[in-house]
């Protein structure tokens, strides 16, 4: 009977994933069975039988014998699924296991980002602060074994599941280390990991705060506030609010960030689908922010619930956008908890800016891949054409536009060295050997260049050395942000990055815009405030 048990439960999903109770989401309350059975089911009903049949026939004739969990989970439900929008998915327990840590922003494991290489697992960072980050596992590492398993052929996911486990338990990972010819052994003790969303917060110069979010999770909100409070927000004279490369999150969050900014009672968004009504949410905390100029940072990466922010932060003329068109993604999935671990992710409505934006991207004269990663920018919508509460036009169709358009290029010298990782892959070599604390003011020197030079050469990477002169000052930026993760840790690393991001640089000079939106708000209700006395 085990060979059915996928099956039933596929046709569970398919039948009456509406009646699930226990949805996440902001105010979704528990499913209910309709009192009248929907038009259609004799037909639904057929559809059922036969694709039990089909089912049936391949698992009793199939060359090669059939693996239920396979075959539904990743087969039947995805294609269903696919059907729809390319938002909608089926979540397997491991997945949606994932996908419940990055809403709570923990999980239990030894902290540190790992990644394939030549068929090995490569630490990429450990995390500051977390056990192996004090254990001392650096950058570069080779995992070899983890509680005496091999990682030879693993994937950086299998990995990782073996490092994590309950908090208080112990794991002993082997590592192997450029410069030291024996592995090296650590018995680490896994405790909880916390996933920030708000991990960089610091004073660019005098005034000017930056802070990065980098998705929108349980606590994203309380984490923003703790970010104020030890800024001092009292004392800022200007915010980069950085939501580049933020694949969004939790909607309750994205209201919650984006209504501090606001006016308390202003819309931050609002959505509708078939079966639910409109709903508008409101900043309830607004007025939380002092009255200084913000720049929104963001990029073809931003989406959902970053875009919830830029949006309405557009809109209402709060913030100057600044970057390139946001990922486009307008579309609101409820998760559905199921049985055996398992999860829904259901779009059940499409979420509109406080102008009444609809930011979606057109999913439908392409397939789902060229959605995700071969993205061409379209032309605005000029039938979605709304106006901000300045009268500023502002539209829909192509996700966020920003207010500046500013797009980072890399030259081919410098995409050949990111692609390949070549920095990533020197650094290790050159601490092998040397002293791992850096002095605060530490830059690459010429001798460092140099041995860079000579490790790009005999690694066969293809640049000229006029490219390689050319692009000197990139070079020792670069070195500096990756040496840094070994020296000093990773968040010292991102502040560096930041520091010296060309992207930022540039949004720090378009404070002045932001800056003239306050002072439109202000002319807007002065004006305001003379017709209502006319009136």
């Amino acid at each position: 009977m085990r060979r059915f048990r996928g099956l039933f439960f596929s046709l569970l999903v398919i039948a009456a994933c509406s009646l699930i109770a226990g949805r996440y989401g902001p105010g979704v309350a528990a499913g209910r069975a309709p009192a009248v059975a929907p038009a259609g089911e004799d037909d639904l009903a057929a559809s059922l039988k036969q694709f039990t049949a089909i089912y049936r026939l391949v698992e009793e004739n199939a060359a090669d014998r059939v693996n239920p969990d396979q075959s539904i989970y990743k087969g039947a439900i995805p294609g269903m699924l696919r059907t729809l929008d390319p938002h909608s998915s089926f979540f397997d327990p491991r997945d949606f296991q994932e996908m419940r840590e990055e809403q709570r922003g923990k999980y239990y494991g030894v902290g540190m980002t790992i990644q394939p290489k030549d068929n090995r697992i490569v630490v990429v960072a450990p995390f500051t602060g977390s056990p192996a980050y004090k254990a001392g596992i650096r950058p570069g590492d080779v995992i070899l074994e983890v509680d005496g398993k091999r990682t030879e052929g693993m994937t950086s996911k299998e990995v990782a599941d073996l490092l994590k486990g309950p908090k208080g338990t112990q794991v002993t990972v082997v590592i192997g280390r450029e410069g030291v010819e024996k592995p090296l052994t650590f018995q680490l003790i896994r405790g909880e990991i916390p996933r920030y969303s708000v991990q960089t917060a610091f004073w660019l110069k005098p005034g000017i705060a930056y802070i990065d979010i980098e998705m929108f999770n349980e606590n994203t909100s309380e984490e923003l506030e703790a970010a104020f409070r030890r800024l001092g927000e009292q004392n800022i004279k200007g915010l980069i609010l950085d939501l580049r490369s933020n694949p969004g999150g939790l909607l309750s969050e994205g209201v919650a960030v984006a209504g501090r900014f606001l006016k308390k009672g202003q819309v931050v968004v609002s959505h509708r689908g078939r079966t639910s009504p409109e709903r508008p949410y409101i900043a309830t905390n607004g007025g939380t922010a002092g009255n200084y100029p913000i720049v929104v940072l963001v990029d073809r990466y931003s989406a959902s619930a970053a875009e919830i922010v830029a949006g309405a932060l557009q809109d209402h003329d709060r913030g100057w956008v600044f970057g390139d068109n946001t990922f486009g993604k307008g579309l609101v999935q409820t998760v559905f908890p199921l049985s055996e671990n398992t999860g829904l992710a259901l779009t059940t409505a499409k979420y509109y800016t406080p102008s009444g934006r609809l930011i979606q991207r057109d999913y439908t004269s392409g397939s789902f891949y060229e959605y995700y990663y071969n993205r061409k920018e379209g032309p605005k919508d000029t039938l979605d054409v709304k106006m901000t509460d300045a009268g500023r036009p502002v539209y829909g169709g192509n996700g966020i536009q920003p207010d500046e358009k500013f797009t980072l290029k890399y030259n081919r010298f410098q995409v050949e060295l990111l692609r390949k990782g070549a920095f990533r892959d020197y650094i290790p070599k050159y601490f092998a050997g040397r002293d791992l604390k850096l002095g605060r003011d530490w830059n690459p020197d010429q001798a460092m260049l140099n041995d860079f030079h000579q490790f790009l050469l005999k690694n066969s990477y293809n640049f000229t050395e006029a490219e390689f002169a050319e692009n000197n000052d990139w070079i020792r930026q670069q070195l500096k942000r990756e040496a840094l993760i070994t020296s000093a840790g990773l968040d010292e690393s991102l502040k560096y990055a930041v520091e010296v991001d060309p992207a930022v640089q540039k949004a720090v000079e378009s404070l002045p815009k932001a800056q003239a939106l306050l002072e439109l708000q202000k002319k807007q209700i002065v004006q305001a405030g003379k017709r209502s006395s006319r009136d």
